[in-house]
C-alpha cells in the first residue's frame, strides 16, 4: 500500500482498528445457545445453534479468520439437532489432552464428538435418565465441571438436577433439587453445585451430604422465578442471578445468605445473561433486552455506594440481546447473540 499524504488516512486506520474489535457473523436462523471453543489450538472457535418452532435445529461451528476478519462457518461441522439447544458447551480442556467434545441440552444431554480431522461431527453419546417413560422433562440447562470433566450436571423442568459421569455414561445423583422447574445450574468446584429455579430460591449442593442443601437466596416477591446463574469462578464466594423480567442483577456472598452484596440496576429492560470474567475475580458482564452488554467492576462490592453502582463499560447491539459467553481461554474477548447475529468483542 502507497503512502498516503491524505489528511484523512489517519482517521481511517483508526477507525477500521476500532472496527476491528467487533466481528460479526449473520447465521441464516435466530440464534439461542452460544459458546466458545476452550482448546488452545482452536482459538476465536464458537458453536451457535438455531431457535426454531420446529423438530429440526441446527448447530454450526464458526471460527474468525484472523487474516481477513471474517467469522466463517464450516459446512462440515454443521449438523442437525432435535428441538432448539438451550446451551452448548465445549468440553473444557484448554491442553488439548481429550477428545474434541461438544454438549448440547434439550429433550436430553448430548454428548458429540469433532472428528480430528475436522471432517465431520458425530453423535458420541445420548444421556437419557428416564429410560422407564418415554417424555422426560427437557433440560433448562447444563453445567461441564471444570475441575472434574468426566461430570455434566443438567437441570430440567421436572424439579430435579442431574449429575452425570459422561465418560462411563451413566448418572452419579439425580435430586429434586427445588419445588418447582430448575432453570440453570452450575459448578462451584469439584462436587458443589448450584441452582436456580421458578421457586424463587438459589440453593447450594455438596455431593457429599446429598440429603441437605443451603438456601442462598430468595427473590423478595413470593413465586418471582430466578432464571440464570452464574459462579465466580475467581472467587466461589460470589455468584450472580437474574430475575424472570426484571431489569437487575442481584449479587450474592455466598457466606452472608439471603441478603444481596450489590444489585446492579443499570439496564433498561429484562436481562437475559450474565457472565463473571474468567480472569479476574470481580468484573461481570451482563446483557439484556435493552440491546446493551455491560461489564461493571465490582471491587467496591459491600460498601455502599451513592445511587447505586455504574457499568465501566457499555456496548449497545442491533437488537436485544439473548446470549453472552466471556471466552475463558482468550479473556480479551466476549461474545452476544441477538437476533440472527453473532458477535464477538475485544473488552
Amino acid at each position: 500500500m502507497g503512502v498516503s499524504s491524505d489528511p484523512n488516512q489517519q482517521d481511517g486506520s483508526d477507525e477500521q482498528q476500532r472496527r476491528s474489535e467487533i466481528y460479526t457473523y449473520e447465521a441464516p436462523w435466530h440464534i439461542y445457545a452460544m459458546n466458545w471453543s476452550v482448546r488452545k489450538d482452536k482459538k476465536y472457535r464458537l458453536a451457535i445453534a438455531s431457535l426454531l418452532e420446529q423438530y429440526p435445529n441446527r448447530v454450526e461451528i464458526v471460527q474468525l479468520d484472523d487474516s481477513n476478519g471474517e467469522i466463517r462457518s464450516d459446512p462440515k461441522l454443521s449438523f442437525e439437532h432435535p428441538y432448539p439447544p438451550t446451551k452448548v458447551i465445549f468440553i473444557p480442556d484448554k491442553e488439548c489432552q481429550k477428545p474434541d467434545l461438544i454438549a448440547t441440552s434439550s429433550d436430553y444431554l448430548r454428548i458429540w464428538r469433532v472428528a480430528s480431522d475436522n471432517s465431520r461431527v458425530e453423535i458420541k453419546s445420548l444421556l437419557n435418565n428416564n429410560r422407564n417413560s418415554e417424555f422426560s422433562g427437557p433440560l433448562t440447562s447444563f453445567d461441564w465441571n471444570e475441575a472434574e470433566p468426566r461430570r455434566i450436571g443438567t437441570s430440567s423442568i421436572d424439579t430435579t438436577c442431574t449429575i452425570w459421569d459422561i465418560e462411563r455414561e451413566t448418572v452419579d445423583t439425580q435430586l429434586i433439587a427445588h419445588d418447582k422447574e430448575v432453570y440453570d445450574i452450575a459448578w462451584g468446584g469439584v462436587g458443589v453445585f448450584a441452582s436456580v429455579s421458578a421457586d424463587g430460591s438459589v440453593r447450594v449442593f455438596d455431593l457429599r451430604d446429598k440429603e441437605h442443601s443451603t438456601i442462598i437466596y430468595e427473590s423478595s416477591e413470593p413465586d418471582t422465578p430466578l432464571v440464570r446463574l452464574g459462579w465466580n469462578k475467581q472467587d466461589p464466594r460470589y455468584m450472580a442471578t437474574i430475575i424472570m423480567d426484571s431489569a437487575k442483577v442481584v449479587v450474592l456472598d455466598i457466606r452472608f445468605p439471603t441478603l444481596p452484596v450489590v444489585e446492579l440496576q443499570r439496564h433498561q429492560a429484562s436481562v437475559n445473561a450474565i457472565a463473571w470474567a474468567p480472569h479476574s475475580s470481580c468484573h461481570i458482564c451482563t446483557a439484556g433486552d435493552d440491546s446493551q452488554a455491560l461489564i461493571w467492576d465490582l471491587s467496591s462490592m459491600g460498601q455502599p455506594i451513592e445511587g447505586g453502582l455504574d457499568p465501566i463499560l457499555a456496548y449497545t447491539a442491533g437488537a436485544e440481546i439473548e446470549q453472552l459467553q466471556w471466552s475463558s481461554s482468550q479473556p480479551d474477548w466476549v461474545a452476544i447473540a441477538f437476533s440472527n447475529k453473532l458477535q464477538i468483542l475485544r473488552v
